[in-house]
């Protein structure tokens, strides 16, 4: 039997088994029925179905069953359970709600609480910021209130001053009038008041500004005796009145002459027009092939290693049969030109024979020279003549004539045209190396590594500094053409007023000439200034110049301040504390400075926020300084209208036909009288009547003629009512005068593009944009452009001369500006690829790109080209921190993230350095982000860049190589700013030791490390140490000065002395020997005393022959000459001098005269020095007297007679003489200085010596005690004291003693 488990599936074998063969199984379909129906079915049919039981199919529903009653209680467990759970559910989420309503509410009242604190703390912070303020205006009144009562005090000192001086000089008038047998009526004889007489002598005027703004300008000779302490009447009454400049050799006078003369500004080499080496050739015909090669095959490599240094390079030539259509372009660019080449063979041209006339021949000494010859095949010397053309042997022979100082450069050639061309440019590259760029070639020719300007760590830009040398002549020649006298003269007596003196203010019309008045007066100014008046000037250019950013001026006038005290350590980057800081400098500075500081700066409107960046001037100036600043009426802010002010007027109708007549008869030309009245109706409104308007019109009148009809001319310029439209009628003329359409089109290109940059164009870039350009035409137009005011050169780029102009262009081309972003992205692709083809960065390039990818708002790329680490570092050693900080905060960085930027570009350029050269660029870079972080304040951030550039230079050059001195130095100044000053101490002494070993003890490099640690041990209250330090840098910095000349001042001095040499070549006079006691002087100074010995040998005897054997000019010279034995140390020779100037000054001068005391001193010093201390007494005693009766008893100068005859007497053993004279001069200077003074201290000090000497111990040690708490409560700047001009130049002495106990016994 089989049940349904026993079926089998289709097509499954099924085996026989009984051995029968198998077959296939069959399909058979099975209905499936209930279960009890199939039961009863199977009792009501009868037979029995096979393959069906009972017993079978019970089974089957009993398990059914079965399985069905499991499975109803298991879903009955199930549902109670799950019932169970939902009602637990059902609890928790009851208790849930609860808690979450009481969290709620707990919530609700947290906030609460939360806004109740908030406010109470948004409160407090408010009323701290408030009590904060009023602190901080609290401080500010206090420092003004004290400012205020230092001015009133020394007023009244200086009034109590002139007042004595004024006495003391009616004394000495009276007595002189007497001595001549006049009788002085005196009023207290007379019953009357009415004849009440005063007698005066002229400029002897009782007035504030000490050393005489309207004085005479001083002797070098004077200064050593002017420099006292204090600033009292002697600085308006000594030799100045009586010597001219550079009357008296005294070294002591190096600093004040250096002070005088340079004004302590960096180097701006004078051998280069506006910043361009201009290399004029002159060629002809047959010497045309080298002056090609020349041009094509090596001017490049000098341009290339010219604006490596920041300067232009430009070949200026004229084809010689184009020439003649430019004489007036040839003569200008001669007079412009730093170096001439002539290239000749055999035969020269008419246009040849002008240029080596004006050239070689007229100015040869203007100049270096250099003269090519091609003597083709030929060999000797007489083939090599014969070859020459009668008019070019002629030329040569007078170029040969005038070169009498041997200055002429001869090469012959005859070799090929490419030789030819490499000998010019070797000699051509050593003549600008060394004559026009200074310097110094090593034995192989190659250029010896210049060192950097020994600034500390501040940055200078030379560029910003030559713009306003450049700015100041400029309007000094433009000045020239004006009479402004009336101006100057208020001027000098506002300048003279008493102080307190705010701010004079000189307001003006735009185009009025207010930088031309000011450039006048500063020129008068500095010829007539006391060599202690230290002069200060900015003159601003176009608003988005670099010359008004407020940063960079009053960073460069801070370094001037404190350059003039030998020192600039200590001065911060960081563009706020530097604006914040400089009334402190100021303040300071002045009190510690001998004379006046005259500060001047013009177009001060200009300026970016000038009233918030200069709030300076509203608080009160100090009593020695006095600040002048122009400005224009419509834009001056409202607080500055209440200064003392000097409005500039409209030209009168004479002034106006002053003008115009000197320009037409320059022009030949020849106004009718009608022509002539008609422009003086026109020129009467303010706007047509300024000195910009009448200059203007009248070079359109001379220079309009070649297009317009005179008639023409002055009828258009009647329809001008103001500056911008007749300089728009400028620009059409300019247009007229222009042949073809190209050129008229490369004008406007030309001007658009001067327009839209930011600093100008130079010449070469103008060549590069116009392809099609010659320079012949470039410098014809610019040259007809600049006579009519539009344009000029500053700095070597052309630029607007006018604001006025560049509005003009505006209007006329640019559509009100609205053009600028074409001309804009023109530049941009210009600079954009030099920097790709040449991968180079020079400062133009740095300057220019970056500011016009801001104003083209183009952040992206202005982010490129700022991580282009080369730009940045140009900007940042120059000293542009604040605006590179600008691009980057314009771009959307911040100071961490622009680090880290900076940081990932310097490792991206690490992977790809690998020769020597390559890692010490990457050196200079890791090395200037570090510098560029420490400014920033982010000083953890600028030890790992300091770090990586020291390791770098130790590893690739050498450990003791100065430049791991610089590393060591910048890694200190980090260390200093964290105040880890033992860790600063030990690299600072490093960087010192490796800069002795290097280039000597006596070195700048080592002064700046001296510098630093001086300040280093200042913070940690070393005071004796740092001062050690300190005076050792001083003396450094001074004989470094003398050698060389601070900041380059023997080129001054030099070029002084040639325009000396060229006056004395005249027949004997008393101005000839003048000139040439004034040129032995300046040979002293350059220490050339043989040169110096023969002209003041010549000044002496041609003073003897003109004048008379006892005249007080040879008494001068006399003077001189001792000064010259006595630095060669010829003594006896010296005092032999010494002892005829003083015999003649006695016989001749007054008893009282400054010239006797002048000679009396340093007599009394020869003899001191050669230990005739005998023979030093009365003339020490002599000039004693003579200041007392200068002076008065109570002068301080008299108290420093006295302590040099104390000295004198304590080194002769007589201590009871000395004693008094002490004592008397320490109550002078209580009196007259106060006592905390250090003239006071040193007092105390040569008492306290005298008293330990004595055996007066205690004594002793109380006086030095008081002497140490002077020199400790002194303030002290940052950079250190101002070195005392006393103790160097032996005016006053002070006691040398072994150190004084600190306990008495």
């Amino acid at each position: 039997m089989g049940t349904a488990s026993s079926l089998v599936s289709p097509s499954e074998v099924i085996e026989d088994a009984y051995g029968g063969e198998g077959g296939e199984a069959c399909e058979i379909p099975v209905e499936v029925k209930p279960k009890a129906r199939l039961l009863r079915s199977s009792f009501r049919r009868g037979p029995r179905v096979i393959g069906a039981s009972f017993k079978s199919t019970g089974s089957v529903e009993l398990e059914y069953a079965a399985e069905y009653e499991r499975l109803r209680k298991d879903y009955e467990i199930f549902r109670v359970s799950k019932n169970n759970e939902i009602a637990s559910m059902q609890k928790k989420e009851a208790k849930l709600d609860e808690e979450n309503k009481r969290l709620r509410a707990e919530l609700q009242a947290l906030q609460k609480t939360y806004q109740k604190i908030l406010r109470e703390k948004e409160s407090a912070v408010e009323a701290k910021y408030q009590a904060m303020e009023r602190a901080a205006t609290f401080e500010h009144d206090r420092d003004k209130v004290k400012r205020q009562f230092k001015i009133f005090r020394e007023t009244k000192e200086k009034e109590i001053q002139d007042l004595l001086r004024a006495k003391r000089d009616l004394e000495s008038k009276l007595q002189q009038l007497q001595a001549q047998g006049i009788q002085i009526y005196d009023p207290a004889d007379s019953d009357s008041d009415d004849n009440h007489t005063t007698v005066t002598t002229a400029g002897t005027q009782c007035e504030y500004w000490s050393g005489g703004v309207l004085g005479s300008e001083p002797s070098m000779g004077s200064m050593m005796q002017l420099q006292q302490t204090h600033r009292g009447p002697e600085f308006a009454h000594s030799l100045i009145d009586v010597e001219g400049p550079f009357a008296n050799v005294s070294r002591d006078d190096w600093d004040a002459a250096v002070a005088s003369l340079l004004q302590v500004s960096p180097h701006v080499s004078q051998a280069l027009w506006s910043n361009t080496v201009r290399c004029y050739l002159i060629s002809t015909q047959e010497t045309r092939a080298e002056l090609q090669t020349f041009i094509q095959t090596h001017s490049l490599r000098l341009q290339r290693f010219c604006e490596g240094l920041g300067h232009f390079y430009l070949n200026v030539s004229f084809p010689e049969e184009k020439a003649a259509l430019y004489a007036a372009e040839r003569r200008q660019e001669i007079e412009r030109s730093s170096v001439c080449v002539l290239l000749l063979k055999s035969s020269v041209s008419s246009c040849v024979v002008e240029d080596v006339e004006e050239a070689f021949v007229k100015t040869p000494d203007s100049r270096p020279l250099l003269l090519y010859l091609r003597t083709g095949d030929r060999k000797g010397e007489k083939e090599e003549v014969s070859t020459l053309s009668p008019s070019t042997r002629d030329l040569l022979e007078r170029v040969n004539k005038a070169d009498k100082s041997a200055k002429l450069k001869v090469l012959d050639h005859a070799g090929s045209v490419e030789g030819g061309a490499a000998l010019i440019f070797t000699q051509l590259e050593r003549i600008i190396k060394q004559e026009l760029l200074g310097l110094e070639l090593e034995e192989s020719g190659a250029v010896e590594e210049r060192e950097e300007e020994d600034s500390g760590d501040v940055l200078w830009d030379l560029h910003d500094e030559q713009e306003q040398i450049e700015a100041f002549q400029q309007a000094c020649s433009a000045a020239s053409r004006f009479s402004f006298q009336k101006y100057v003269d208020r001027l000098n007596d506002m300048v003279a007023a008493p102080p307190p003196t705010p701010p004079l203010l000189v307001s003006g019309a735009p185009g009025s000439g207010k930088s031309l008045l000011l450039a006048k007066w500063l020129i008068e100014l500095q010829q007539k200034h006391s060599p202690n008046t230290l002069i200060l000037y900015h003159f601003t250019g176009h608003p988005l110049t670099t010359s008004t950013d407020p940063v960079l001026i009053i960073k460069r006038l801070t370094v001037k301040l404190l350059q003039h005290f030998w020192s600039i350590s200590g001065l911060s980057m960081d563009p706020s504390k530097i604006l914040e800081e400089f009334p402190r400098w100021l303040e300071r500075l002045s009190a510690r400075h001998h004379g006046n500081i005259i500060i001047i700066i013009d177009s001060i409107d200009q300026i970016q926020n000038a009233e918030r960046h200069m709030k300076w001037l509203i608080d009160p100036l100090p009593a020695n300084v006095r600040v002048l600043v122009s400005v224009n009426v419509e834009t001056c802010p409202q607080a500055w209208r209440l200064w003392p002010t000097l409005h500039l007027d409209p030209l009168n109708p004479r002034e106006l036909k002053s003008v115009i007549s000197t320009e037409c008869v320059n022009s030949d030309i020849k106004l009718t009288k009608d022509q002539e009245k008609k422009l003086e109706r026109h020129c009467r409104s303010a706007a047509t009547c300024n000195a910009l308007y009448i200059s203007l019109i009248s070079r359109l009148i001379t220079q309009s003629r070649s297009s317009w009809t005179l008639e023409k001319t002055l009828q258009q310029c009647a329809s001008c009512q103001d500056t911008v439209s007749l300089y728009r009628l400028a620009l059409k003329v300019a247009l007229d005068s222009l042949s073809t359409d190209q050129e008229k089109h490369i004008m406007k290109e030309l001007l658009c593009l001067v327009c839209a940059s930011r600093n100008g164009i130079s010449e070469s870039e103008a060549l590069e944009l116009f392809p099609d350009l010659s320079f012949p035409a470039l410098t014809s137009l610019l040259h007809n452009l600049e006579r009519l005011l539009i344009i000029t050169y500053a700095c070597g780029l052309i630029r607007f001369q006018h604001p006025q102009a560049c509005e003009a262009v505006n209007q006329e081309f640019l559509d009100g500006g609205k053009c600028h972003g074409s001309y804009r992205e023109k530049i941009i692709r210009f600079f954009t690829k030099h920097l790709s083809t040449n991968n180079r960065v020079t400062w133009r390039l740095a300057d220019e790109l970056p500011w016009l990818l801001q104003q083209q708002e183009d952040r992206s790329n202005l982010q490129m080209s700022l991580l282009n680490l080369f730009v940045s570092q140009n900007l940042y050693k120059r000293g542009h921190f604040s605006e590179l900080l600008a691009y980057w905060q314009f771009v959307g960085k911040d100071k961490c993230s622009m680090a880290i930027e900076y940081f990932d570009s310097l490792k991206e350029f690490e992977k790809t350095c690998e020769s020597e050269q390559s890692m010490s660029r990457l050196a200079d870079l890791y090395e200037t982000l570090g510098r560029f972080l420490k400014d920033l304040g982010l000083l953890s951030q600028a030890v790992a860049p300091l770090q990586r550039s020291l390791e770098i230079r130790e590893t690739a050059l050498d450990p003791d190589h100065p430049s791991v001195a610089q590393s060591l130095h910048q890694l200190a100044g980090v260390y200093v700013h964290w105040r880890k000053f033992g860790n600063a101490e030990q690299l600072y002494k490093q960087a010192m030791e490796i800069c002795e070993n290097a280039y000597g003890p006596e070195h700048s490099t080592v002064a700046r490390e001296l510098d630093s640690l001086s300040l280093l041990y200042q913070k940690q209250n070393k005071y004796e140490q740092a001062e050690k330090l300190r005076k050792r840098s001083v003396k450094i910095r001074q004989k470094t000065a003398r050698q060389k000349g601070h900041m380059y001042g023997f080129a001054l001095l030099k070029r002084r002395a040639l325009q000396l040499e060229e006056l004395t070549l005249g027949k004997d006079s008393a101005d000839c020997a003048k000139t040439l006691n004034e040129l032995g002087v300046l040979y002293y100074l350059q220490n050339n005393l043989d040169a110096a010995k023969m002209f003041l040998t010549r000044s002496l005897e041609m003073r003897q022959r003109v004048l008379g054997p006892d005249h007080t000019d040879c008494a001068q010279s006399l003077n001189n000459l001792a000064a010259l034995h006595s630095e060669r140390k010829e003594y006896e020779s010296a005092e032999e001098l010494y002892e005829r100037a003083l015999d003649i000054r006695k016989r001749v001068l007054a008893p009282d005269h400054p010239s006797l005391a002048y000679t009396l001193k340093h007599l009394a010093m020869l003899y001191k020095r050669r230990g005739k201390l005998e023979k030093a007494v009365p003339l020490y005693e002599l000039a004693l007297e003579i200041r007392e009766k200068s002076f008065g008893p109570k002068h301080p100068s008299v108290a420093t007679a006295l302590v040099n005859l104390a000295v004198l007497y304590c080194q002769l053993k007589q201590h009871s003489d000395a004693l008094p004279l002490y004592e008397r001069a320490l109550k002078v200077y209580e009196d007259s200085l106060g006592r905390l003074h250090p003239r006071v201290g040193e007092t105390l000090k040569n008492l306290a010596v005298l008293s330990y000497e004595e055996g007066d111990f205690e004594k002793a040690a109380e006086l030095y005690k008081r002497a140490m708490e002077i020199k400790e409560a002194e303030p002290s700047l940052v950079c250190g004291k101002a070195p005392s001009h006393h103790s160097s130049s032996g005016d006053t002495f002070s006691l040398q003693s072994p150190a004084l106990p600190h306990a008495s016994r």
